[in-house]
């Protein structure tokens, strides 16, 4: 699953996608468990058992028991092995992924749908790939500052030699509703100093968030950053003046994540990108000319206005060179097609990102759940079709089994699948993602199997009843709509691949299962999946895609929810 909140990362020194110094030389894997000898990229051989069906026979039941825990634990223990060392986007793992599952579409009998490509399965897309050059510096006040010490940076530069900047102060960044940080400002083109957070009320709680919660604006840097981006701005200096915070040290722990390259589309740059820096405290007192305790004051009529107020601060000129380095690369989305019979030619989409982050200061994370559970769950559920297409049981409507890369670097091979479409958008009835299903998050501990599902109801109410009905039929197992909340902070409808059909008005279910200690981290493990939990969930996906798949009309689009 793509990233959560910078802030988030911060205080929890979890990692985060960024970019580097210098290009990482190639790192030698270091096993966590015993070296493999020999790890297959084609699947394990199965027989396939004509099934006997009852007279009267619940079909999408029958053919749901193909979805096993032993098939789960089987695929995954192959994919999110040492061995494919962590399915870093464009790297040799991912490329192993990529055939594994290419070879399995292909084993079940499913078509590889795209035209033009040397594997019918590989939908193939160039990627440019940048990473921060050595040399980067950072001058304010006479004296000079270190990368990774005293500031760094992520997105793009327009740094590429030493510049001199005039800043400006917006507070902390935020507009919303009558609070407005930028009111009496023109920004366009300017250098942006702001702070990490949010305000607070005089009862400590944010001043702009839900029934004491944070807002968006207090966990996700990057609303702030697009914010300032799409008003023109031309980059962004975060400072966090948290008393409790150690730059420095925090800064070292997530070296290996800011060391990693940053992935884009070649021609991202007529898109306008965020560039983003992030300075020590020290460093941002003297930028802007003051004090802790003024910064302290500054913060405190916010507080006791309960709104935006002017500051004080005269920001200083400063001087930064940040330069960074670029090459292009491919990679690849997995694509395996099931063609309908009397419905062929509309199509349900069943996706799942396979791509993970790779190797961080030499240990490999391999993303059993995030997200070899939702990869090998698409697996299951094509042999679970073709099966039931073989034994003259097949859908009325076409499946596109799609796995795709770049997730982790921005939801990049959706992204590129919805501009680039092997088969029609309009002719697309609905994307069911699956990402993260294979473990418990803290909230439901020492509960029953349960799912998280996410924007059921943002676009076809007709597709929010349906899961729960094939639910009720079923499994029946704890379904929670909590992050349907369009003022849910963590933002997760956004946050996977199930998005960018959304985009284009294609009705969406995200199932997911909540992020844990492990998560980005090299823990994430397969010995941790809980494959009696998983194996229901993934069934759940299925019954709800046998639905899409098979009644007499597509369901509607009926809301235009953001």
């Amino acid at each position: 699953m793509n990233k959560p909140s910078l802030l988030t990362l911060l205080l929890a020194a979890c990692c985060t996608t960024a970019s580097v110094a210098q290009q990482p030389k190639k790192i030698k894997v270091k096993h966590k468990r015993g070296a493999q000898t020999e790890i297959p990229t084609t699947p394990p051989q199965q027989s396939a058992p004509q099934t006997v069906l009852p007279a009267s026979s619940d079909l999408a039941a029958t053919y749901a028991q193909t979805i096993t825990q032993e098939d789960l634990r089987k695929h995954l223990s192959i994919i999110a092995s040492d061995a494919y060392e962590g399915r870093e986007t464009g790297e040799k793992g991912q490329k192993m992924a990529a055939e594994y599952i290419a070879n399995r579409f292909k084993e079940l009998g499913l078509t590889g749908p795209v035209q033009g490509s040397d594997n019918p399965y590989l939908q193939h897309f160039t990627m440019e790939r940048s990473t921060w050059a050595d040399g980067a510096t950072l001058k304010v006040a006479g004296q000079t500052y270190q990368w990774l010490q005293d500031f760094y940076g992520m997105g793009t530069s327009p740094f590429q030699q030493e510049t001199t900047v005039q800043p400006v102060f917006v507070g902390y960044g935020i507009e919303q509703d009558d609070y407005s940080d930028y009111t009496g400002l023109d920004v366009k083109g300017k250098d942006l100093i702001m702070l990490i957070g949010e305000p607070t009320n005089t009862q400590n709680q944010p001043l702009l968030g839900k029934d004491g919660n944070p807002s968006k604006w207090g966990t996700d840097y990057r609303a702030k950053a697009a914010l300032a981006i799409q008003k023109g701005a031309r980059s962004v200096f975060f400072v966090d003046f948290n008393p409790n915070s150690n730059f420095q040290k925090l800064a070292a722990r997530m070296a290996g994540y800011i060391n990693r390259p940053s992935i884009a589309f070649k021609d991202a740059q007529k898109t306008p990108r965020a560039t983003m820096f992030f300075v020590s405290p020290q460093i941002g007192y003297k930028m802007l000319g003051t004090t802790a305790a003024a910064v302290t004051k500054y913060q405190q009529s916010i507080t006791k206005a309960g709104k935006q107020v002017v500051a004080p601060f005269k920001p200083t000129k400063f001087s930064i060179k940040a330069p960074r380095k670029t090459e292009d690369f491919t990679t690849e989305n997995v694509l395996g097609y099931l063609e309908g019979t009397d419905k062929k030619d509309e199509l349900l989409v069943l996706s799942a990102h396979y791509d993970h982050i790779g190797i961080t200061n030499g240990e490999v994370n391999n993303g059993a759940d995030d997200d070899g559970s939702g990869t090998v769950s698409v697996l299951e559920m094509a042999e679970a079709f073709t099966k039931a297409k073989a034994e003259g049981h097949g859908p009325r409507r076409s499946i596109l089994f799609l796995t795709v890369t770049g997730e982790e670097k921005g939801l990049l091979g959706s992204e590129y699948y919805t501009d680039h479409p092997v088969f029609p958008l309009e002719s697309t009835v609905a994307d069911l993602n699956t990402d993260m299903v294979g473990r418990t998050d803290k909230e439901h501990e020492g509960q029953p199997t349960y799912v998280y599902v996410i924007g059921s109801d943002k676009l076809s109410s007709e597709l929010h009843t349906i899961l729960q009905e094939e639910n009720q039929k079923h499994d029946n197992i704890n379904l929670d709509f909590r992050f349907n909340d369009p003022q849910d902070p963590n933002r997760f409808y956004y946050r996977s691949d199930h998005y960018n059909f959304a985009k284009h008005k294609i009705p969406v279910a995200f199932f997911f299962n909540g992020v844990h200690d492990d998560y980005h981290g090299a823990g994430d493990e397969v010995d941790k999946i809980e494959f009696q939990k998983m194996e229901p969930r993934a069934r759940l996906v299925f019954y709800t895609a046998w639905d899409l798949a098979n009644r007499d009309k597509r369901i509607v689009v009926d809301s235009n929810k953001p």
